[in-house]
C-alpha cells in the first residue's frame, strides 16, 4: 500500500491518497508491456520506405559487351545492382507494419504500466485541473510548482476537456489524455504521469478485463 500526496495547482501538499499497485496489476509482466509498446510503435510506422528495383531504373537491358574474349569479368545489363545507378538488388517496397495483439492483453498491459509507475514513484496526484479557459501559462506555471517542467509528462484527465487540451498540447514535453484512452505505451513512455484525483478514481473502478 502506498500513501502519495495530494497537490494543488500551486503545488502546495492537500492532502493524501491511499493506493495499492495491486489493485491495478497484482504483478507486473516485463515482457508483455515490451510486446505491447513494439506493437503501438510498429502501427506509428509509415511505411511509406521504397526503393527501386532494376525493372525500375532508366538504363538498357542489353548486355554491355560480350561475354568472353574482351578480358574483362562478364558483365549483364547497366541497370544491374551491382553497378552505380543500377537497381537495389533487395528493394524496399511500401508495406503495412501494423498488427494487434489481443484486446484483453493490452488491457492487462495498460493497468501494469499504471501500477510501475506507482511503484516506482513516477506518479503525480493533482487535486483539480479544470480551466476557465485555454491558458498554456498557467500549466506551465504549475509544472513548474510541481517540478515537472524539465521532463517529459503525461497529463491524464478524468475526462475530454477542452480548455485542458488546449491549454497542454502546445507544450513540447507534455501530453494529455483522457483516462478512457490510455494505453501501456502513453503511460510508459513520459518520465512522470500526471493524474487528477478523479482520474484516479476512474481508473479504479474499472474492473481489470474493460480498463
Amino acid at each position: 500500500m502506498a500513501s502519495l500526496p495530494i497537490y494543488n495547482r500551486a503545488g502546495k501538499e492537500v492532502g493524501r491518497y491511499d493506493i495499492d499497485p495491486a489493485d491495478f496489476a497484482p504483478r507486473i509482466n516485463k515482457q508483455l508491456l515490451h510486446d505491447a509498446v513494439v506493437m503501438y510503435q510498429a502501427n506509428l510506422r509509415q511505411g511509406s520506405a521504397k526503393t527501386k528495383a532494376r525493372c525500375e531504373v532508366a538504363g538498357s537491358s542489353q548486355k554491355m559487351y560480350r561475354q568472353k574474349g574482351t578480358g574483362r569479368a562478364r558483365a549483364g545489363g547497366i541497370r544491374s545492382g551491382t553497378r552505380r545507378g543500377g537497381g537495389h538488388i533487395k528493394h524496399k517496397q511500401p508495406r503495412d507494419w501494423s498488427y494487434r495483439l489481443p484486446r484483453k492483453a493490452l488491457q492487462a498491459a495498460t493497468r501494469m504500466a499504471i501500477a510501475s509507475k506507482i511503484r516506482d514513484d513516477q506518479l503525480v496526484i493533482v487535486d483539480d485541473l479544470a480551466f476557465a479557459a485555454p491558458k498554456t501559462r498557467e500549466v506551465v506555471a504549475m509544472l513548474k510548482a510541481l517540478r515537472l517542467d524539465a521532463m517529459s509528462v503525461l497529463v491524464a484527465t478524468d475526462k475530454y476537456d477542452s480548455n485542458t487540451y488546449k491549454s497542454v498540447r502546445n507544450l513540447a514535453k507534455a501530453t494529455v489524455s483522457p483516462v478512457g484512452e490510455l494505453n501501456a505505451y502513453a503511460v510508459l513512455r513520459p518520465r512522470k504521469v500526471l493524474i487528477t484525483t478523479a482520474a484516479l478514481e476512474s481508473l479504479r473502478r474499472q474492473p481489470a478485463e474493460s480498463a
